[in-house]
């Protein structure tokens, strides 16, 4: 069984709610275009200045995924 890794996008400022949200769009566009095996997104906030968007992906695919979108950050998923 493989791990899974979750791919981090910060955004801060005022809008950074919104900003996040919308970012998921985009994360669940491209899991469809690449057939990737995961669909878990989402996007969560930390405050009025700060959330993030996530996309989780297979260790496997870390690396593809990561070259391609530029995560800020990344850490082990974990149900």
């Amino acid at each position: 069984m493989s791990r899974k890794i979750k791919l981090i996008w910060d955004f801060r400022g005022p809008a950074s709610a919104k900003t996040a949200e919308h970012h998921e769009i985009h994360l669940k566009e491209y899991i469809k275009i690449e057939q990737l095996p995961l669909e878990i997104t989402g996007f969560k906030t930390f405050g009025e200045m700060h959330a993030v968007a996530f996309m989780v992906v297979e260790e496997q695919d870390m690396i593809t995924v990561r070259d391609a979108l530029k995560p800020h950050r990344g850490e082990v998923y974990e149900n």
